[in-house]
């Protein structure tokens, strides 16, 4: 079937994403206390003093004092935007910021963007001399061949600090790194095989360079440009370009492609035609990476051939070519050893590194990072998926160890298997936790309800839902209020998005007779009070709905409180048969992940509902990839000090213990000796002093608290609540949730609908 692009967002929305709260996408915060005046002197005057004097006695020493050795610069004068073309290096600030944060996001590394207002190679040259001690490395984006080989070549020469033009070397890297396996699966030799380039722009050349670095030969690569084959004694040609320029008597891409056993494409969509493909040899390579649209689709590929290997720049194809797989986890290794250079040797570990990586066993917990599904390496599995959890201690350990081969590293690493746990935890989990629910659920796509589908966010998040391919959304509302809404977020007011009316939908007559056969006899109620629920309550009918089977999920919420949620809720759906309600919130900050409970639901559990709640936690917690250490905590560690209030939480661990169950616990204890590892010396006997990752509150109302602080006032990253114990696969979202708030809630709910049996 033929793949169709969607825009998953409105010029509108993207506008207001940018814009909320904080203009653009990065801020600068302080890494270390600033509360004492005794902090302000340290950080500035007098104690400044000190690391400054280091430094200038030993330049090395700003890599131990600031920040320099975490720190990229990414720069661009915005002459080659996206495809856009020169819109200025002011209009390329969005786009900057946006690699920022993609460094930050997947490598843990600090990023400022900076745009040079500049035309002239030499000025941007000097610009970027002039400020690049501040950072360790420098990462040039969007601009314009020929001057990004000018400006990265003189300032590789200058520097003592990597320099990568991503748009070049990034996309070389990991079509390498797919040719090296394409070539293994179809047993051919790098040293014979006949490659063509359409395409001589700054990716199409870095990708031919390292090719040949690789293997390929001089001889047997042929590039196209617009005017043809690029030959010895064709007029006309630029010092890049007859570098490689080759003795043939090619003339066009359909007379260089005969007999070609790979095709690499980073030119325009439709250049490659069937008939060409067909004049390939057998078991062809075709690399059509050109963006949005490639040079020729899969299925275009299918239809004249059955043996091709093929790639694209498509998220929604196998084998997808993308730069992310490799900038920030090769600067992550470039920084790690403080390398004076990102060299060619380092280039082709990393491009063996992702080859390697995409031949290996995938373990379960990859497969749940990657959305439940196991691939094997094959035709449609050269390159790892982007988003595999494997990548942040693969690669950067290879870049390493390459830079300290080759004499560029200026520390080395001693222990690697101790390096490749550390860069473990850098990684966030919710980035692997998120993309690969969202990866699973695309693949079993469920209905699912949003309740409020008048609220603005819950209206954006079945939006956003439906465009990103997440399953098929239900909005509950007025359909005249919702289109209105509709059009306020910027798409037309005739939006294909299912939309029931709870008042006037011909399904009312069912949902009221199954209420009222679950009702009579549990709260004494008539028909007609049934009636009146199902007709005006949008969660009573949208939890009727799941329940009756014409949905497979539901997320609410939003718009009230969530008790108010809850208690509809429970009208129409019963517990989980064995189990206990109650919220679950997930939270990540500083690279730590723990689980909260009870959030949401039961004010002050007794032991056994203590019990229970971490019984359920537990279970809950391995589907998310986790190893579950159970904590209760309390103001007291230990039995000390003692009182009545912690007596139901030392019988909650006696409970457990008698239960012998297949999880770590203990308790009570105080939160930070369940969390910081100071605390394992003062008691040796316990395995989860220090690292527990489940936290079950003595009430809801720490709970809740706790949770809603950290929220507030850090960085941390909140999943939830989860709404753990319910019959059905519902979720609720707190009051005034955001858009991404409540399209996970709704991810999750439809992940459930699928991965839990409701009927046990």
């Amino acid at each position: 079937m033929k793949k169709t692009k969607v825009d998953h967002y409105t010029d509108k929305e993207a506008l207001e994403f940018h814009s909320h709260k904080k203009p653009g996408k990065i801020e600068i915060s302080s890494s270390k206390n600033m509360t004492t005046k005794r902090d302000l002197a340290l950080a500035y005057s007098p104690g400044v003093a000190a690391p400054v004097r280091a430094i200038s006695e030993n330049p090395e020493a700003a890599f131990d004092y600031t920040s320099k050795g975490n720190l990229v610069a990414v720069i661009s004068n915005g002459s080659a935007i996206l495809g856009m073309g020169n819109l200025g290096a002011l209009a390329s600030k969005p786009v900057m910021e946006g690699k920022a944060v993609l460094f930050k996001r997947f490598a843990d590394i600090d990023s400022i963007d900076l745009e040079i207002d500049a035309s002239d190679p030499n000025e941007i040259i000097n610009s970027i001399k002039n400020f690049a001690p501040s950072f360790g490395g420098i990462n040039l984006e969007d601009i314009a061949a020929p001057d990004c080989f000018i400006i990265e070549d003189k300032l590789k020469e200058i520097l003592d600090i990597p320099v990568f033009h991503d748009d070049q070397h990034g996309t070389a890297i990991i079509t390498t790194a797919a040719l090296i396996n394409a070539l293994d699966i179809t047993k051919k030799k790098i040293n014979k095989i006949k490659v063509v380039v359409n395409g001589a722009g700054a990716s199409a050349m870095a990708c031919a360079n390292l090719f040949k670095n690789s293997g390929v030969l001089q001889e047997n690569l042929i590039m196209v440009d617009r005017k043809g084959v690029i030959y010895k004694g064709r007029e006309n040609l630029n010092q890049w370009k007859s570098a490689f320029a080759i003795d043939t008597s090619a003339r066009t891409l359909s007379d260089a492609i005969d007999n070609a056993d790979v095709f690499l494409g980073l030119s325009v969509k439709g250049a490659l035609t069937k008939d060409m493909v067909k004049k390939m040899t057998i078991n062809p390579i075709i690399f059509a990476c050109a963006n949005p649209d490639p040079e020729i689709t899969p299925e275009e590929i299918e239809e004249v051939r059955n043996d091709a290997i093929i790639a694209t720049g498509r998220s929604d194809y196998p084998n997808q070519v993308n730069n992310l797989i490799g900038f920030p986890y090769i600067f992550r290794g470039a920084l790690d050893v403080r390398s004076k250079t990102i060299n060619e040797e380092m280039k082709v570990a990393a491009a063996h590194a992702i080859a390697n990586l995409a031949k290996e066993d995938v373990p379960d917990e990859v497969v749940a990072a990657m959305g439940g599904e196991r691939p094997h390496y094959g035709k449609d599995y050269i390159i790892p998926s982007t988003f595999d959890p494997r990548l942040i201690s693969v690669i950067p350990a290879a870049v390493a160890n390459a830079a300290m081969k080759t004499g560029v590293a200026r520390i080395k690493i001693d222990n690697f298997d101790a390096y490749k746990e550390q860069l473990k935890q850098r990684l966030d989990p919710t980035v692997t936790i998120m993309q690969g629910i969202n990866d699973y659920i695309k693949k079993k796509p469920k209905k699912v309800i949003f309740a409020d589908g008048e609220d603005e966010n819950m209206l954006k998040a079945a939006i956003a839902f439906k465009n990103s391919k997440l399953g098929t959304p239900i909005l509950i509302g007025k359909e005249e209020k919702i289109k209105e809404q509709i059009k306020k977020i910027g798409y037309n007011e005739n939006f294909d998005i299912k939309i029931v009316n709870s008042k006037d939908n011909s399904s009312r007559q069912k949902y009221t007779k199954y209420l009222f056969k679950k009702l009579q006899r549990e709260k004494g109620m008539l028909e007609w009070d049934c009636d009146r629920l199902v007709k005006n309550d949008r969660v009573i009918w949208a939890s009727c709905m799941v329940a009756c089977e014409d949905a497979d999920a539901m997320v609410t919420g939003n718009t009230r409180r969530y008790s108010s949620s809850l208690e509809k809720i429970v009208k129409v759906v019963d517990p989980r048969p064995g189990e206990i309600m109650f919220g679950l919130n997930l939270v990540v900050n500083r690279g730590k992940t723990i689980f909260i409970c009870d959030t949401s639901v039961i004010e002050y559990p007794d032991a056994n509902q203590l019990a229970d709640m971490a019984t359920s936690a537990a279970r809950v917690v391995r589907l998310f990839g986790f190893d579950p250490k159970v904590a209760f905590l309390s103001h007291s560690t230990f039995g000390e000090p003692a009182t009545d209030r912690t007596k139901r939480i030392s019988d909650a661990v006696k409970i457990l213990k008698e239960k012998k169950v297949n999880f770590k616990f203990d308790g009570e204890m105080q939160p930070d000796v369940a969390l910081e590892e100071i605390y394992k010396d003062l008691y040796p006997f316990s395995e989860i002093v220090g690292n527990s990752n489940v936290l079950i509150m003595p009430s809801q109302h720490s709970a809740a608290i706790s949770y809603k602080m950290i929220k507030s006032m850090s960085r941390a990253k909140v999943i939830g609540p989860l709404l753990i114990g319910l019959g059905l696969p519902i979720e609720i979202a707190p009051l005034r949730s955001s858009t991404s708030e409540i399209l996970n809630l709704a991810s999750i709910a439809a992940y459930s609908a699928d991965v839990i049996d409701y009927k046990k």
